[in-house]
């Protein structure tokens, strides 16, 4: 009981904090899992959670999704989500998450400093190849963070788009990995018990997070997802940080 009331708090926070940074909140909650069951169920736990939060979510910001954007996601989150997932079932990839941290930091430190890869011009179709990386990583190791929040704020989603766009899209490729998952056999009673607990924090989160995201500036918001996305990558390293000692 006491694992469960904690799990929901934690929850909560992790969803509330998403809110206003643009994402990110498997970050907390992926150690949490693998404390209280194992790293074989972060994977199926988190993305019962995120599928149900961000939901949740995209209903809630329904009229700002950016359906441009979220169309261009499909195909690539299609077959990325699905290979991702489909690889889980039958290899164990270790260091994964340290490149994903690396990329967080060296993104957030670029959109900072404005370096030349962060002056170019993000089209569309871009979203396609982006998003196939993004779902199939995903796939792998549950969750990728915020690694495409500067790329969103370079095209020009904003606030409540960002966060209804990106929300539109992750709970596509969540459901296609819920689908693998139960495809392979790595889903478990006790993985949606927690998973729907956290999902289910989602829904006061967001709505105390629209009311705060109101009054935030979209530079204020600019900064607070940069400065997240920073943040969540050396977390993403001091997690993995017995992996690095033996490099």
């Amino acid at each position: 009981m006491i694992a469960l009331v904690s799990l929901g708090l934690i929850s909560f926070l992790s969803w509330l904090m998403s809110m206003l940074a643009g994402g990110g909140s498997p970050l907390i909650l992926i150690p949490v899992v693998n404390f209280l069951l194992g790293s074989q169920a972060i994977a199926p736990t988190i993305t019962i959670g995120m599928l149900v939060g961000n939901l949740q979510r995209t209903l809630f910001f329904w009229r700002s999704i950016h359906w441009r954007v979220t169309l261009w996601h499909l195909p690539g989150t299609l077959v990325g989500a699905t290979l991702g997932s489909y690889l889980l079932s039958r290899i164990h990839v270790e260091g994964l998450q340290v490149v994903v941290a690396i990329a967080l930091v060296l993104m957030a430190a670029n959109a900072w400093f404005g370096g030349p890869a962060y002056a170019l011009k993000i089209k569309d179709w871009h979203f396609l190849p982006l998003s196939f990386l993004n779902s199939f990583v995903s796939g792998l190791v549950g969750s990728t963070g915020p690694i495409l929040n500067p790329v969103y704020l370079h095209y020009g989603l904003e606030k409540e788009q960002l966060i209804s766009t990106k929300s539109a899209t992750v709970v596509l490729i969540h459901v296609i990995k819920l689908v693998t998952y139960l495809i392979f056999g790595i889903l478990t009673v006790p993985y949606c018990l927690y998973g729907l607990l956290i999902g289910l924090a989602a829904i006061p989160a967001n709505w105390v997070g629209k009311l705060i995201l109101e009054h935030m500036t979209a530079a204020q918001f600019r900064q607070v997802v940069l400065g997240f996305v920073g943040m969540s990558g050396l977390w993403m390293l001091w997690q993995q940080r017995e992996l690095l000692l033996i490099w």
